[in-house]
């Protein structure tokens, strides 16, 4: 590695923001004094680390040096999650709902502990909605009417999904798609991996630094993901089609199943820690009440979790009829699928740039279908994998 990539590389609390200099640099501009306002809306698309960024900020605001140093121990307090001054909001569910919203802006009004600003992060903007309006209009008036030591920071995928009332009070930071080579260069220096494993999921993970990382680092993930990709060639009879719908929901499910099963078991003896070892309180009505309201975050969260897996499988099939169109167009360069390119070409003999620009549109309604109309994953994906079927 040259010395000037070296002389470039972001230092500090920015060190993990792969690709994101004019975002950093405005970030670095506004912690020194200039641009800086009470609220902030981080967009990018997925993987872009609009979350990440957002903390980095946040360190950077707590520093004891004023730079972001990432050596202090507000630095260090912050990046960890155990700042006393920097609140987290993620949700586990579909939709952040207004008792999160109302417990938030309780705290936010409290005096920064340790006399520099009180920072609310919130990684779900876009998950604010409820048929009420409630939510939205909660967090919108502690935005309006911030105390002097308050910043709030939201993280979306786009402006436009978040509340235009809301929006339109908050400063935007636009987070950019990581380049494969700078992902290449950040998993090397970052995370100890080999060069070539390094480029592979670089490029399979299309710009996803989180996925780019578990790509990287685990083999069992690398082997699931060979399986989606494989999905789309083998699409030939209607047959075929079910199974690969009922593969891939059996993948999310797999994928899921062990982080469900520990984080259920965690807050099931939280719960049960909180009542104690008396029978009569087991049985008491709050209990029972607050076993049920647990079930039921543990089924949204669960749903949430195998939603998510089955998003990225969508992005990995795209993915394949994408490099099937670039090889039909002569487009230069490496496919995404680079280690697959002859079942790609493969893909690209027995079908037209035209029918793979169309099931790419299938694909995307399917996701509209789960994601928006909640549609079973099963029914949308069996309709999805019939669409695609290579006749």
């Amino acid at each position: 590695m040259t010395a000037d990539v070296q002389h470039d590389a972001p230092t500090g609390v920015w060190s993990t923001l792969v690709g994101q200099r004019q975002a950093i640099g405005t970030l670095q501009r506004a912690v020194s004094g200039h641009g800086m306002t009470h609220a902030w809306l981080f967009t990018g698309p997925p993987g872009s680390g609009r979350s990440n960024a957002a903390i980095a900020f946040a360190a950077a605001l707590q520093c004891e040096r004023g730079t972001g140093c990432g050596e202090c121990h507000a630095c260090r307090t912050a990046l960890a999650g155990s700042h006393p001054d920097v609140s987290v909001t993620r949700s586990e569910t579909s939709m952040l709902y207004i008792k999160d919203m109302r417990e938030l802006v309780h705290r936010s009004a409290l005096a920064p502990v340790e006399r520099r600003w009180q920072v609310m992060i919130i990684e779900d903007a876009d998950r604010l909605g409820d048929a009420s309006g409630r939510t939205g209009n909660t967090l919108l008036k502690a935005i309006e009417e911030p105390t002097p030591k308050t910043v709030w920071l939201l993280c979306a995928p786009t402006v436009e999904d978040v509340l235009p009332t809301i929006r339109s009070r908050c400063r935007n930071v636009s987070l950019a798609t990581p380049t494969a080579t700078e992902v290449t260069r950040f998993l090397v220096q970052r995370e100890g991996v080999s060069e070539s494993v390094a480029a592979f999921a670089a490029r399979a993970s299309q710009g996803h630094i989180g996925r780019a990382k578990a790509l990287a680092s685990d083999e069992l993930t690398r082997n699931r993901r060979r399986e989606v990709v494989a999905l789309p060639t083998g699409l030939t009879s209607l047959g075929a089609c079910l199974n690969a719908a009922a593969n891939l929901v059996d993948i999310a499910r797999d994928e899921t199943a062990m982080l469900t099963e520990r984080s259920n078991a965690r807050d099931l003896a939280d719960l049960d820690s909180l009542y104690g070892d008396d029978r009569k309180s087991r049985a008491s009505r709050s209990y029972k009440a607050s076993l049920r309201e647990l079930q039921h975050s543990q089924k949204q969260r669960e749903k949430r979790r195998v939603m998510d897996v089955i998003d990225r499988g969508l992005m990995d099939i795209m993915s394949v009829y994408r490099d099937a169109i670039a090889l039909q167009t002569g487009a230069g360069g490496d496919l995404v699928n680079e280690e697959v390119r002859d079942m790609v070409a493969d893909l690209a003999r027995r079908s037209t740039p035209e029918e793979n620009i169309r099931r790419i549109d299938h694909v995307f309604a399917a996701r509209e279908q789960m994601m928006e109309f909640n549609t079973t994953p099963l029914l949308a994906l069996e309709s999805m994998m019939v669409s695609l079927r290579i006749r």
